[in-house]
């Protein structure tokens, strides 16, 4: 291993063991300063991150004229004017600008997602036709079918609890339980990245 390599694992390998023993033996003072340290890091690498991808994108737009590229850097301008605005004046552009650009796009792709599921519900029973795939096609109908009724007006009275109730089961036990797995295994697969980490067998921060 190089002297440059070494140096790297080494200060990873310190400064990690000393934030976990810091958060494990409750020694708040240290943990919160290196804490505060990678907050600080984190945030100028974000203004960082940002500034080349405008530069990135400006690149784009001036030689290649690419009119998504232009989009992308007048969204970034008028976000930051209206963030400047509301230092000064006190003012909610922000909000404003979110509430009607933001919101409806996630909106939107939130409703592409849920037509895509279905479709690919539908296109897993066509190639595998087992108990699992048949349980996610239904499950998917059922959930857009339940929003879709409780959603609409034309839903008689009498039946509008029942329906709710299998929509509540289907959301309260099936989609919570298989969200828990995968929280689960995101929190195994963290752990483990973690340690890795720790003892310098993965190395992210070495450019080789």
């Amino acid at each position: 291993m190089k002297l440059k390599q070494s140096i790297a694992v080494f200060i990873a390998v310190f400064f990690g063991l000393t934030t976990l023993i810091a958060l494990l033996f409750n020694v708040s003072g240290l943990s919160s300063i290196i804490l505060g340290w990678a907050s600080f890091l984190a945030a100028i690498a974000l203004i960082l991150g940002v500034f080349n991808l405008l530069m990135v994108h400006l690149n784009r737009l001036f030689k290649e004229q690419n009119v998504y590229s232009g989009v992308l850097v007048l969204g970034m301008l008028l976000l930051f004017g209206a963030a400047v605005l509301d230092g000064l004046s006190g003012s909610q552009n922000v909000s404003l600008l979110f509430d009607w650009v933001q919101a409806p796009l996630e909106a939107a792709l939130a409703s592409l997602l849920a037509v895509f599921l279905l479709l690919a519900g539908v296109q897993l029973l066509k190639r595998q036709q087992t108990r699992w795939a048949f349980l996610f096609g239904l499950t998917a109908t059922v959930m857009l079918l339940a929003q879709a009724l409780l959603a609409s007006r034309l839903l008689p009275t009498t039946l509008r609890q029942p329906v709710n109730q299998v929509y509540e089961f289907v959301q309260n036990v099936m989609v919570t339980s298989g969200i828990r797995g995968l929280l689960i295994g995101v929190a195994l697969g963290t752990l483990l990245l973690s340690l890795r980490l720790l003892m310098g067998v993965e190395r992210p921060y070495n450019n080789e």
